[in-house]
C-alpha cells in the first residue's frame, strides 16, 4: 500500500504541473454536456422523459473522458520509460496499478461530481437526494472502471499513434450496444451477448432502474454486483497484462 500511494503522488504531481491537459480533461465533459441540451432544446419532443437519455449520456461522456485520459498518460509514460524505472526500483505490477487507478479516481471523483451537477441545473432532474446520491455512485464506478480499461488498452501499445485506434474500437460499440441509444433486445444474439463486454451497459441498467423508480443501489442490487464483477475482472486484466519491458 505505501508504494500505490508513492505512485499514486507522483502521478497528481506531474498531473497538477500539466495544468493545460487537466483543465481540457475536465471542462471537455462540461462542454459536451452543454452543446447535448442545446441539441435536446432544438427538438423539443413532448411526452419524453429526458433524464432517461441525459443522465446515461453524462456517463458516457465520464466514461469516454477518463478511458481516454488514462489509455494516453499512460502509454506516454511508457514512452519515457517511467514504468521500467518503477520496475527497477521494485516495484509490483499491483501497487504500480492501484497507484495510477488511486490518482486518476481523484481526478473522475471531480469529473463526475462536475458532470452530474451540470446535468442537474440545465436540465433540472427532479429526483430525490438519495437518487441523485445513487446516481453519482455509479457515474463514479463507471469511470473507476473506465480508468481500469484505459490502463488494460494502454498495456497493447507501445505509442501514443498505436493507442488511438483502440478509442473508437472501445467506445463507440460501446454507446451502441449500451442500451441508452438502441434497445440491445432488438439486436441479433451475438450483439447482445457483445453488449457485456462494455461496461456501460452494466452501468445503464443500474441508473434507468434507479430513474424509473426513484429508487436506490439496494433495489438494484443484482446490476450493481454485475458492474462490480465487471470492474474486477478488468482490474485484474490490467495487473495482468502490464508488461516490465515492451
Amino acid at each position: 500500500m505505501p508504494r500505490a500511494l508513492a505512485v499514486a503522488g507522483r502521478v497528481l504531481r506531474q498531473l497538477a504541473r500539466d495544468r493545460r491537459f487537466l483543465v481540457l480533461s475536465i471542462a471537455a465533459p462540461l462542454l459536451v454536456i452543454y452543446v447535448t441540451k442545446a441539441a435536446l432544446d432544438s427538438f423539443n419532443v413532448p411526452f419524453v422523459n429526458v433524464s432517461e437519455f441525459v443522465v446515461p449520456i453524462g456517463a458516457f461522456v465520464v466514461h469516454f473522458a477518463t478511458y481516454i485520459l488514462c489509455a494516453i498518460v499512460l502509454v506516454r509514460e511508457r514512452t519515457a520509460q517511467t514504468l521500467a524505472r518503477m520496475f527497477v526500483n521494485g516495484y509490483g505490477r499491483a501497487a504500480i496499478i492501484a497507484g495510477y487507478v488511486l490518482a486518476y479516481t481523484c481526478v473522475a471523483t471531480l469529473q463526475c461530481f462536475l458532470v452530474l451537477a451540470e446535468l442537474e441545473l440545465l436540465f433540472h432532474l427532479s429526483y430525490r437526494a438519495q437518487t441523485l446520491l445513487s446516481i453519482y455512485l455509479v457515474i463514479w464506478l463507471l469511470a473507476v472502471i473506465s480508468i481500469c480499461l484505459g490502463i488494460f488498452v494502454s498495456n497493447f501499445a507501445r505509442t501514443e499513434g498505436q493507442v488511438m485506434p483502440f478509442i473508437p474500437l472501445v467506445t463507440i460499440p460501446g454507446i451502441f450496444l449500451s442500451d441508452v441509444i438502441f434497445s440491445v433486445d432488438r439486436f441479433p444474439r451475438w450483439m447482445q451477448w457483445l453488449s457485456h463486454a462494455t461496461p456501460l451497459f452494466y452501468a445503464n441498467k443500474v441508473i434507468q432502474g434507479l430513474i424509473r423508480a426513484d429508487g436506490t443501489l439496494a433495489d438494484n442490487w443484482t446490476r450493481v454486483v454485475a458492474l462490480l464483477i465487471y470492474g474486477a475482472v478488468v482490474l485484474v486484466l490490467a495487473t495482468e497484462t502490464l508488461r516490465e519491458r515492451d
